[in-house]
């Protein structure tokens, strides 16, 4: 099984910066893309950040500018720093990644647990 281990969540005012990590750890053949997902109360599961594994980026529109998502593949942790933050940007943040167990096996979605992030105004 892989399991993925997000930290770095936390309060902070409107204008600070965070820095989210996620650990992926197990039988790890390969990891492919990595990601952030946020889903704020009452609203659905949104992508944030998705960073391919030869390290291509990708962001939704609000969050350009602002976030910065990055990985380290010889640790297979992804990064989300996330700086001026707004009270919108309020939500449990998700990692996700695409990995296989092994050489000849099938490709899986896996998901992290959550951390909170709440932005004071």
């Amino acid at each position: 099984q892989v399991q993925l281990v997000e930290s770095g969540g936390g309060l902070v005012q409107a204008g600070g910066s965070l820095r989210l990590s996620c650990e992926a750890s197990g039988r790890i053949f390969s990891i492919n893309a990595m990601g952030w997902y946020r889903q704020a109360p009452g609203k659905q599961r949104e992508l944030v950040a998705l960073i391919s594994g030869a390290g291509s980026t990708n962001y939704t529109d609000s969050i350009k500018g602002r976030f910065t998502i990055s990985r380290d593949n010889a640790k297979n942790t992804v990064y989300l720093q996330m700086d001026s933050l707004k009270p919108e940007d309020t939500a449990v943040y998700y990692c996700n990644a695409d990995a296989k167990q092994t050489r000849w096996g099938m490709w899986n979605h896996y998901w992290g647990q959550g951390t909170q992030v709440t932005v004071s105004s």
